[in-house]
């Protein structure tokens, strides 16, 4: 099978990697220069420095090329470039190939989910998310992992999943598309307020807490979108959050932790060379726990700290103050 990648970032280029290994598979870079150096030095050291890749992947800066070769394709670009990358490229998809939604977040104009994005552009064709605690550089260190492969159409989710498992690399199939999509989104929140714990040195109980109700926050707002309970205690809903907020490695945790020391945003988002989603998706979990009518005390104070409304220790001084009328879980 030939396999598409869209977007080499650290994610995109360690599944392209991963799969080079059983399918012919092609990147596709935005940056010419990425590519040349996929292709000639078997590396992508502004993501994934000192890590070598598969030396039968391929790259290309040339969109067409890249989508006209795929029988599956796998689109990992940020999420506020989805739609447009899908824009781009439906003259050249076949009409009949899965696609595979990497990207965690929602569209910030219309709240949608990504698989709901690519389906909007690119009607007609299987479209399924993969999800999951996944630190690219220790899965392409060969570490064991497992992610979750979410599309209604268990026949498919099943084929999908005999491609992209790999070693030590699992996945498992998962019919809840909406639970699966929104906890990988919304952890990205989460995982701001962890950090912003890490950085203010708050404590390990206090992290804890944050973490906890964050899930029960989550989970309230999943179920209230159509996702299911089930979904959130697996690796979609805890497993993805526990990792991206005690993770070194995690975006948004760095985030949150630079926050917490005092650094303003603008200067910590503009020294990263990768998107921290959770800084856009504050904003609209925010939205959805309106329209929903659910209660989100963390998201809502992380929305007011990356809008500038509030400062880190503010937010937290309000989560703690808060009256005790919930009960757990939440």
């Amino acid at each position: 099978m030939h396999v598409t990648v869209l977007g080499a970032g650290s994610w995109g280029t360690t599944m392209a990697s991963l799969l080079a290994a059983r399918h012919p598979t092609l990147l596709w870079a935005r940056n010419p220069d990425t590519a040349d150096e996929i292709n000639e030095d078997h590396t992508n050291a502004g993501y994934l420095p000192g890590h070598t890749l598969n030396r039968k992947l391929t790259a290309t800066s040339d969109l067409e090329k890249a989508v006209k070769h795929a029988e599956l394709l796998i689109v990992g670009v940020p999420t506020s470039a989805v739609r447009s990358t899908m824009e781009l490229i439906a003259p050249w998809v076949h009409p009949w190939i899965p696609i595979v939604s990497l990207s965690k977040g929602l569209e910030q104009k219309t709240l949608m989910r990504m698989t709901q994005v690519i389906a909007d552009v690119l009607p007609g064709r299987p479209v399924a998310a993969l999800t999951g605690p996944n630190i690219a550089r220790e899965i392409l260190a060969g570490q064991a992992a497992a992610a979750v492969i979410a599309t209604k159409d268990l026949a498919v989710a099943r084929a999908i999943q005999s491609v992209l498992t790999r070693g030590v690399f699992r996945v498992y199939t998962n019919h809840d598309v909406i639970g699966c999509e929104l906890g990988g989104a919304l952890k990205n929140v989460v995982a701001i307020a962890s950090g912003i714990a890490q950085g203010l040195g708050v404590g390990d109980n206090t992290r804890a807490m944050v973490m906890t109700r964050g899930l029960a926050e989550l989970t309230r707002l999943g179920v209230a979108m159509g996702g299911e309970l089930a979904t959130f205690a697996g690796l979609a809903g805890m497993g993805d959050l526990i990792t991206t907020c005690i993770s070194p490695h995690s975006r948004n945790r760095h985030v949150g932790e630079q926050l917490g020391q005092g650094r303003k945003l603008p200067d910590v988002l503009g020294e990263m060379n990768m998107v921290a989603e959770g800084v856009k998706t504050a904003t609209t979990a925010r939205e959805l726990a309106k329209r929903f009518d659910v209660p989100m005390p963390v998201c809502d104070q992380i929305y007011k700290v990356v809008s500038g409304k509030t400062s880190a220790a503010r937010a937290y001084a309000g989560l703690l103050v808060r009256p005790g009328h919930e009960s757990d879980p939440g």
